[in-house]
């Protein structure tokens, strides 16, 4: 094959991790280009009239009107798709872009849901107040609990929404027993894979038919951006940016130029992050402030043995509870001196947050309790710093409290 032939292409199947983010995209736009260029249009000419109905009734063509595609939208959502296995994918101004918009073009008034106890906040919000104003029902579910699946399910069900592992309590949900609930039922299962990413885990593998990141996170890898991403079938992608170009959770195209740089170096970062995240557990299970550490990838976790079977790493986070209370805990936080204290997680630096603070800004008590934050709950984001300077940074914080 040669290489240099823009009508060539590799078969992208045979592609490793590591090679497919670097050469995924290679002739997606066709510009000549080495390193992508960034098409910052709004919209694109036409030669001439016929062409221009042409572009015009192509859905998501990526050169009509970036709301509806871009040329750098299109490299990322090849390498997407590729890495999560699906046969396309979309790109979202932001990861609660990707999952409203999914949300809302899935269910209708009179529809039910079933989704976990425990969500990231936003998507809480989005069970508890969201849709049960559009008039969609909203069964919530211990997800470590596969019979409370079951259970839940109702004639009208038409969507079981996951996350796994959980954010910010690092539950873990059995992706492949919920599919074997809803495929028989016509279920659509969505499964949030922020946390865990492809390179750890691939929901459509399971059987899953939407996979949603925030690529705010990983993805990007640098917390310069914000972006979400929607990796799913053509047809159901179709349904899904009807909505989108409504909505209108547009990408803009130097984010989607920082995610594609991000994506080059993912399989990488996410190496060390893991060796990384592992040692750390590891690390604070032996300190006499710890109460107990959450994390995947340790024996102690409760669903340790599902998290082997179904993720080929366990990621960056992990949480755990500082002995004492709230006010121990804020000390703990505040003395750290490597690792900032700041809200988002899955760059190249530790991020660490005190989860009682940051939630009880935007949850009430009650939605607290349901999740499962308790108040000297800690969640830490590891990045691929040297490990030693980030157990020596944790210890002096701990020896503050």
């Amino acid at each position: 094959m040669n290489k240099h032939d823009p009508h060539e292409q590799f078969n992208l199947d045979e592609l490793r991790d590591e090679t497919l983010v670097v050469h995924g995209d290679d002739w997606v736009t066709n510009d000549g280009t080495v390193a992508p260029a960034i098409y910052y249009s709004a919209t694109f000419r036409a030669q001439n009239s016929a062409q221009f109905a042409e572009m015009a009734g192509t859905s998501r063509h990526p050169r009509y009107y970036t709301r509806y595609g871009n040329p750098v939208h299109e490299r990322v959502k090849k390498i997407m798709a590729e890495l999560e296995g699906t046969e396309t994918a979309l790109v979202t101004g932001s990861g609660m872009g990707a999952i409203a918009t999914t949300l809302l073009t899935l269910v209708s008034a009179g529809d039910h849901v079933i989704a976990q106890t425990r969500h990231y906040m936003s998507t809480a919000k989005i069970m508890d107040e969201m849709l049960p104003r559009f008039g969609v029902e909203v069964t919530l579910v211990e997800q470590a609990d596969i019979s409370a699946f079951e259970a839940a399910i109702r004639p009208n069900t038409k969507l079981i929404m996951v996350e796994s592992p959980a954010n910010p309590t690092l539950v873990i949900t059995d992706l492949a027993a919920v599919v074997e609930l809803a495929r028989p039922r016509g279920i659509i299962v969505v499964a949030d894979n922020t946390f865990a990413l492809p390179i750890n885990q691939r929901p459509h593998d399971l059987g899953v038919d939407v996979v949603i990141h925030s690529a705010t996170k990983y993805l990007g890898g640098h917390h310069d951006l914000t972006a979400g991403v929607i990796c799913t079938s053509e047809e159901l992608a179709e349904r899904i940016w009807q909505t989108h170009i409504s909505i209108g959770s547009v990408l803009s195209p130097m984010d989607a130029w920082l995610l594609l740089r991000g994506l080059r170096t993912l399989p990488l970062r996410i190496e060390r992050i893991n060796a990384n995240a592992l040692a750390l557990a590891e690390f604070l299970e032996e300190q006499p402030q710890i109460e107990r550490v959450y994390y995947p990838g340790l024996p102690s976790h409760p669903q340790h043995e599902l998290a082997k079977r179904q993720m080929r790493g366990f990621g960056a986070v992990m949480a755990f509870a500082i002995k004492g209370g709230y006010e121990e805990t804020q000390r703990f936080v505040s003395a750290l001196k490597l690792i900032p204290n700041a809200v988002s997680l899955g760059g190249i630096d530790s991020l660490v947050v005190h989860t009682a603070a940051m939630w009880e800004g935007v949850m009430t008590e009650e939605q607290m309790r349901t999740a499962g934050i308790p108040p000297n709950y800690v969640r830490l984001s590891v990045g691929i710093e040297h490990i030693e300077d980030l157990k020596a940074d944790v210890l002096q914080a701990l020896q503050a409290i």
